[in-house]
């Protein structure tokens, strides 16, 4: 599971890349301060911004984070079953 969403996010890494590639050449930088450098610059910032978020989900960053968050979650579900348990024995008793 965990390499087929590798690969989902490989294929959307490729994509925004196809366009920023396709776009970046139609974008018009050269008019001073204007509404169609503001939109060039703030569309390129959001292609930037999707293909980091990609390839730091794809080198794997998170990953000792995300063991340590799972063993966090099973110790709670320890936890948390164990309470039931015990309170389940108190309403037997009673």
């Amino acid at each position: 599971m965990r390499k087929r969403s590798k690969f989902k996010h490989s294929v959307y890494l490729l994509v925004a890349l196809a366009m920023l590639l396709y776009a970046l050449p139609k974008l018009s930088f050269q008019n001073g301060s204007s509404w169609v450098l503001g939109f060039g610059l703030v569309w390129c910032v959001f292609a930037f911004l999707v293909i980091a978020s990609h390839l730091h989900f794809i080198i794997g960053v998170d990953e000792e984070k995300q063991k340590r968050l799972d063993a966090v979650r099973k110790a709670k579900l320890a936890q948390w079953q164990g309470q039931w348990n015990e309170e389940g024995r108190v309403s037997q008793r009673s």
